[in-house]
Parts: C-alpha cells; sequence; structure tokens
C-alpha cells in the first residue's frame, strides 16, 4: 500500500477529550474515526488490525472445534421473553419496532438466538458436544462509553456457544476454552489473567473474566500473591474473622447525639468491628431492602442483587426511610416489619453488636441476631478489600484495576431449558442441552495491545497484529535515482509475500519518520541519498529502536529473518496455564 493512496490522516494532537492512551493514538495514528458518541469508524489501518485479531480468534475456536456462523444482530423481543432476559435487562438493551409495530431487540449477545438454533438441529446426543461461534457486531446502549474503543455502543465480539450432554463434558471443553483464550491473549502479546466473576445477566453456575491489569480500568480485582486466588471484586471472598463466643448481655439504648456514621460512633467508644451497620436500597420489585454487615465492613451490592434475585438496586431516600418507621443515620431492622432483610454470615456469629434504634439520636447496644431480629436472607454479603485476608490461604489480598478482555459462562441448562432446545439421551429420554458461552471483544482488546505496546513517539505494534510488517519510507523522492531504488525494493518485498506500506509522499522527513514511529509497524526500511550512496538500505526495529545498515542485496534475506523472530519472540511465550 502506497501512502499518497493510503484513507488516513494522522494528527499532531489528539483531541481534549481522548484521556487513555490507546485512544489518543488509534485516532493520531489514523487507525479508528468517531461518528457519535461511543460509535466508531476503523480506517483501513485499524481494520487491518481488528482483522489479524479476528484470524487469531478464527484460529484458535478452529483448534477447538468452533464452528463459524452468523446470527442477527435485529432479532425479535418475543425471543428474549421467552429467556425472560428481555423484562430482567435495563436500558442497555436498545428495543425498537418494525412498520408493523413488532417489538424487536438490537442483540448485546446471543445466547437466545444460538439456543433458538439448537432446538432446530440438535434432536440427539450423537450430535453432541458441539460448538458454534460468530465474530459479530453487537450493540448495547453503554451509557458510559469512554476510553475510545474501550467502552462502546457498537462492538465486535468473537462468541462462542457449546452444547453438551452432561455437565461433566462442559467442564472438559470449557478447560479448553479457557486455554485458547490464553492462546489469543499470548499471541497478540498480552498477559492476561483470568479471575472468577459474578455471571450477572448472562446466568449459570461459574464465570471467569479475563483481566488486562491497567490503570485505566475500570473493574477492580482483588488477588493473592501468594496462592494465586483472583477474583472480581464483585464476587471476590474474603476470610472472615471468627467471632469470640460471648454471652448475650441485655439489650439497652445508647444516646449517641450526631452518631450519624460509622465512623461518628468512635466518639461514644464503639469501635466499626462492633456495629452492625445497616444500608437501605430499593429494588427493581419496589421492595425495600435492609443490609446487615459488619461495622468495619461494607455492603457488595452485586452479592446482595444475586441473594434476594433483585436486578437493580437503588438506595433508598431518606423519606422512604422514614415512611418504613426507621430513621437515617439511626436505622436497623430491628422491631420492623413489611421489609427485605439481608444480613452477612458474619453477624450470625458475632455477639452483642451495636445497631441502630429507629430513633433520632439513639443506639441499641447488645443486639444479637436472632434475639432482636432475623433475617429473610443470610450470605457472604461483604466487598473485599485491599489487605483483607485471602480465603485460601489468609495472605493480604491486592487490589488491582482492570480491563475486562473476555469471559466464559458454564450456562448449564438455563437457556436450553427455558427455549426448550433438548435432546434424547442413550436410553430415548429428553433431556435440555447443557451449556457454555464465551465471548472476547476485538476493538477492546486491540486498544490494550496499544496501552501495552506503546511509547512515547506511538505505537510499537507486536508482528502478530502490525498493520504491515515493513514500512518503508523513502526520502528524496523527487530525485529519480532514489526513488527507482525504493520501487524496486517495494515490488522485491511483496513478490516475496511481506505486508509493506510504502511511505512514498513528499513531505520532510521529519515528518514521514513520526508518522512511522506513531502508526508503529515493526521494521521500517529508509531508503535516502545518503543510503544509496553508500548501496545500503537503514533498517530499525521499532520495538527496540535497534538500527543496522544492510547492504540492498541483503534487504530481503534480512527482513524476512527478523519477521521470523519477531514472531518467534511472540509465539514462544504461549504456554499452559491451569484453570483456576
Amino acid at each position: 500500500m502506497r501512502m499518497t493512496k493510503l484513507f488516513f490522516q494522522t494528527y499532531r494532537e489528539a483531541p481534549k477529550e481522548a484521556e487513555t492512551v490507546s485512544h489518543q493514538l488509534l485516532l493520531r495514528g489514523g487507525f479508528i474515526q468517531p461518528l457519535a458518541s461511543g460509535i466508531y469508524s476503523y480506517l483501513p489501518l485499524g481494520l487491518r488490525v481488528k482483522s489479524k485479531v479476528e484470524n487469531i480468534f478464527r484460529e484458535e475456536m478452529d483448534a477447538i472445534g468452533g464452528q463459524e456462523l452468523q446470527m442477527p444482530v435485529v432479532q425479535p423481543a418475543s425471543l428474549w421473553s421467552e429467556s425472560g432476559r428481555l423484562e430482567k435487562i435495563g436500558p442497555e438493551l436498545m428495543r425498537l419496532q418494525d412498520h408493523t409495530g413488532r417489538d424487536l431487540v438490537l442483540a448485546m449477545t446471543h445466547e437466545e438466538a444460538v439456543t433458538a438454533l439448537a432446538r432446530n438441529f440438535i434432536k440427539s446426543y450423537r450430535q453432541l458436544p458441539v460448538a458454534v461461534y460468530q465474530i459479530r457486531e453487537k450493540v448495547r446502549d453503554e451509557l458510559r462509553s469512554r476510553g475510545g474503543i474501550i467502552r462502546v455502543r457498537e462492538f465486535t465480539m468473537k462468541d462462542l456457544y457449546s452444547f453438551h450432554e452432561s455437565e461433566a463434558d462442559l467442564d472438559s471443553y470449557y478447560e479448553q476454552v479457557y486455554q485458547a483464550y490464553h492462546n489469543i491473549f499470548f499471541r497478540v502479546g498480552l498477559e492476561a489473567m483470568a479471575v472468577l466473576s459474578d455471571s450477572g445477566m448472562m446466568g449459570g453456575s461459574i464465570a471467569h473474566e479475563f483481566m488486562y491489569p491497567a490503570s485505566i480500568g475500570e473493574d477492580t480485582v482483588l488477588r493473592c500473591r501468594s496462592c494465586g486466588y483472583s477474583a472480581n471484586r464483585e464476587a471476590a471472598k474474603i476470610c472472615k474473622p471468627e467471632a469470640s463466643p460471648s454471652e448475650a448481655l441485655p439489650l439497652e439504648e445508647v444516646h449517641t447525639p450526631g452518631a450519624t456514621t460509622i465512623a461518628d460512633l468512635g466518639a461514644f467508644e464503639i469501635e466499626p468491628s462492633e456495629a452492625a451497620k445497616s444500608t437501605f436500597f430499593v429494588d427493581d420489585a419496589d421492595r425495600f431492602v435492609v443490609a446487615v454487615v459488619p461495622g468495619d465492613m461494607d455492603v457488595n451490592e452485586t452479592k446482595l442483587k444475586n441473594l434476594i434475585g433483585a436486578l437493580s438496586l437503588r438506595p433508598a431516600t431518606a423519606e422512604e426511610i422514614s415512611e418504613r418507621g426507621m430513621v437515617a443515620g439511626y436505622g436497623s431492622p430491628i422491631g420492623i416489619d413489611g421489609i427485605v432483610t439481608a444480613v452477612d454470615e458474619l453477624i450470625l456469629s458475632s455477639a452483642n453488636l451495636v445497631a441502630g434504634a429507629n430513633r433520632e439520636d439513639y443506639h441499641l447496644r447488645n443486639v444479637n441476631y436472632g434475639r432482636e431480629f432475623t433475617a429473610d436472607f443470610v450470605d457472604d454479603l461483604v466487598v473485599a478489600r485491599q489487605d483483607d485476608p485471602c480465603p485460601v490461604c489468609n495472605s493480604p489480598l491486592v487490589a488491582m484495576n482492570c480491563v475486562e478482555l473476555g469471559n466464559t459462562f458454564k450456562l448449564g441448562i438455563k437457556y436450553s431449558e427455558q427455549l426448550s432446545a433438548t435432546f434424547l439421551d442413550k436410553e430415548g429420554k429428553s433431556n435440555p442441552c447443557v451449556m457454555g458461552s464465551y465471548g472476547i471483544g476485538s476493538g477492546r482488546l486491540l486498544a490494550c495491545v496499544v496501552e501495552e505496546f506503546a511509547d512515547k513517539d506511538g505505537i510499537c505494534w507486536p508482528i502478530t497484529i502490525a498493520p504491515y510488517h515493513v514500512q518503508l519510507v523513502c526520502l528524496d523522492t523527487d530525485k529519480p535515482e532514489v526513488a527507482n531504488s525504493a520501487e524496486q525494493i517495494y515490488k522485491n518485498l511483496l513478490e516475496n509475500g511481506l505486508e509493506v506500506i510504502f511511505d512514498d509522499r513528499r513531505e520532510r522527513p521529519g515528518v514521514k519518520f513520526s508518522d512511522s514511529d506513531l502508526i508503529g509497524v515493526p521494521i521500517r526500511l529508509t531508503v535516502s541519498s545518503r543510503t544509496l550512496q553508500k548501496e545500503v538500505v537503514e533498517i530499525k526495529l521499532r520495538g527496540t529502536g535497534e538500527q543496522y545498515e544492510v547492504p540492498q542485496a541483503e534487504v530481503l534475506r534480512r527482513v524476512q529473518s527478523m519477521k521470523e523472530d519477531l514472531e518467534e519472540a511472540i509465539i514462544s511465550r504461549v504456554r499452559f496455564v491451569p484453570i483456576v
């Protein structure tokens, strides 16, 4: 490709709204362009990178028996009603009607569509297991588009779906996908870590997220450096302290003026760990929910939603709290009817706690679960934090920001049962297919590669997904002998299977070199009057900055050797990763 013909433009400065490194460099390098908030066009350079990422997807999915297909983005809303998700998913699912008034959705994921296909084609255990995948645009009405192509409203996903006759067979295939995902990340140059996660709207039993540690990440992962335990904060557990056995003391009311927070109770010689902290919510079904956790811990809203079966939660207002007979800052579930109460398991074994008296400026001492109050739900409800003890080995957990690259779910029979995707087993009995779902976003992965391989001058693409292998820069283009020499090198490289972008523009050398560093092609060749006089070509490796002068006759061999070395350096990173 000649840069005089390339549909692109570079920029010296990125727009102010481009905060992340990847957003800045992809805009400046002419890889993407915004059309609207969270909606981007991939320009030729960007699409070449994206296509190479997706070809790696294909290779790894094909290697574990995946078959590629394509399903519609526009889907009947009735299909989502069958699965029960139409009512459960909020405004991020885009809804519309066709000209007949028929309700439709723009798919953000394809579990419903693929299960509908399975119920048409899968009839017998002899057809199982089977796995199909697609690389397809999806739509999500993202409320907080940010980070360029990291969080967008229209995006491309590789989603794989597998169907099995048993949980054991799903477990076996899940391990194959788990390794294939790590292979993908290795092959684009990233070290991603798999962490336990909440299955969220997808449902199912076990879920993993594949995380790229980065300061720009919106997810928080808790990781144990001793034993390797890793989990998204939404799902992370901690080793909780054992409560000391104590005799239940008589309940007493204490005057605590102005003590509306746990911290305020310190003025009354009450430690946070001695308090039962109540937090008030209203869920999507308009239920008033009180969550009670130890005073030195916080409520994990994801765990709370899952425990009580809520789709969403919002903080209750002071007026709503008052309507239930409680006082904001001094409230608790003690003596209150008509509410949903959920408590952390540690509350059950903690004696003589301090809780709100549901009276302004007063708390209750010696509150004991089972005597003063009980709960509708009991489970782990607390947020894991930096330095909390690991639930496996008790070592301190480390909190880190991460970007989610992909996810895997053991769906079980959640969708197949609801959408009647069944098969006949060896005894002729009808059973729902056991399913798995596995996704990676190509744009987000591409952006994270830029975050990983950027320097002060621009992008340093790994050879495996670089838009081109070689950038040929011709200086002194107005001199026929130099231009002819560059043309001959360009043709020779192309004829030998190398991907080359040829900077044949009439620009100053500084502009050409700056653009070359910005675009980040791994191998740069420079032809000029100086190199022609010396009968050499200058070669520079973008990633290391190493430079060589190579005789013209040796250029092809040296470039091929460098390309192979760069590829081997990436492939050598691929290794087995045990499932966590």
